[in-house]
């Protein structure tokens, strides 16, 4: 069926876009927040891919607590939170058409999903585009048009979130967030387990080996134990630092922490007259940590990390905190003590080449990222949601 027009495309591209025709998928829609009972499982019909687009099958998605910021709170969650639009970033399945000027896959190939970069920007270029001039406009921005209603075929529904909106069983992918795995993944069931390696475990674990460089000599405390910081415990793990504390409030998580690596966990619901910092200086010889990665993005826990990362520390902000948060730094006392603060988003990694190193550790017995994950039908996404806020499961991967 060829498509009409949608009344959102700019009419200098209504004549490319009634040359393509539409396939039915399904899909989760996202009308409103997931608060508001604003996600549905629908059947959507999914353009043909363009210039520098593929075709995707998917076969899973991690469920990202990213995609919960952009469409699930109460309120419109952020400024960039805009419906109707199809969301999932950790996608993962088989190319089943390319568009014109595609190198990357070619149609059957296995692929794993990440974030999307302009790779044209100085920082892109020096082989950062994690920190892309554009990230956000390309991952977060929209509403670029790929879905539509069953009925009429009209493209009124957004796609490529982070390039990719893989909460549909078929999607159009940026060629950019693509790594093409045809030569490390051979089994569907691998392709499903590796879905959330492109997000949530890159970020965790990349921001330990990418951004903060840790080594044997470091002591590093990870605040927030979810997918994010679970996966920072491993990659601490994995540099062998002298010192892994985890700090959360879920008395699984912690446990899971330990098995994970943690030399030592603390239970913020349990510091009775000890500060935070208090306990962590204890486990530290008195210092301090010399690395601090907060995942939570809780405005008094940054605060608190500030003040007891050591001198000469480095202090990592990878959890998102409230839009109007401002930190408000001593600038005098904060150069003397010569601590470094940096924002990390998607642990500074280049997809393939950093995906792939996970699945080998994984394959070595020292990334198991399985004893964080479940599977769950696309059906199930609202356990999914529940499970993953309550702590029941790490990180929910749906199947399709």
């Amino acid at each position: 069926m060829a498509a009409r027009a949608s009344t959102n495309i700019p009419p200098s591209l209504r004549a490319i876009w009634n040359s393509l025709e539409m396939t039915t998928t399904k899909a989760i829609v996202c009308h409103d927040t997931h608060a508001n009972g604003g996600w549905k499982l629908e059947e959507v019909t999914v353009r043909e891919p363009g210039e520098g687009e593929l075709l995707v099958e998917m076969v899973a998605t991690g469920v990202c607590h990213t995609d919960v910021l952009i469409g699930g709170i109460p309120g419109g969650a952020a400024p960039i939170a805009f419906y109707p639009r199809v969301l999932g970033h950790e996608g993962s399945g088989y190319v089943r058409k390319v568009g014109a000027g595609v190198t990357v896959a070619k149609e059957g190939d296995p692929v794993l999903l990440s974030f999307a970069f302009c790779n044209d920007c100085i920082v892109c270029k020096d082989g950062q585009p994690a920190h892309c001039g554009e990230f956000t406009p390309l991952n977060f921005g929209g509403p670029f048009n790929v879905f539509g209603k069953k009925e009429g075929g009209e493209a009124d529904i957004g796609g490529v979130f982070f390039g990719q909106s893989s909460f549909a069983n078929l999607s159009v992918v940026k060629e950019c967030s693509v790594v093409n795995v045809k030569d490390t993944v051979t089994t569907k069931e691998d392709l499903q387990l590796f879905a959330p390696l492109g997000c949530g475990i890159q970020t965790g674990s990349g921001t330990v080996i990418n951004a903060a460089q840790a080594t044997e000599k470091d002591d590093i405390v990870i605040m927030g134990l979810g997918g994010v910081g679970l996966s920072a415990i491993m990659g601490a793990k994995i540099q062998g630092c002298k010192t892994i504390i985890g700090v959360d409030r879920v008395a699984s998580r912690l446990t899971l922490a330990q098995e994970l690596g943690a030399t030592h966990i603390i239970d913020g619901s349990k510091l009775g007259d000890k500060s935070l910092g208090d306990a962590i200086k204890d486990l530290t010889g008195g210092n301090g940590p010399s690395i601090t990665i907060d995942t939570t993005g809780v405005p008094a826990l940054i605060k608190q990390g500030v003040e007891f990362t050591r001198n000469k520390g480095k202090i990592i902000q990878v959890g998102s905190p409230p839009f109007d948060f401002k930190l408000d730094l001593d600038l005098f006392s904060f150069m003397v003590t010569g601590k470094q603060f940096m924002g990390a988003v998607e642990g500074h990694s280049f997809p393939p080449v950093y995906v792939p190193k996970m699945i080998q550790w994984y394959r070595e017995g020292r990334f198991p990222i399985d004893k964080l994950t479940k599977l769950m039908p696309l059906a199930d996404y609202d356990k999914a949601l529940a499970e993953m806020h309550d702590g029941t499961t790490i990180k929910p991967i749906l199947t399709f």
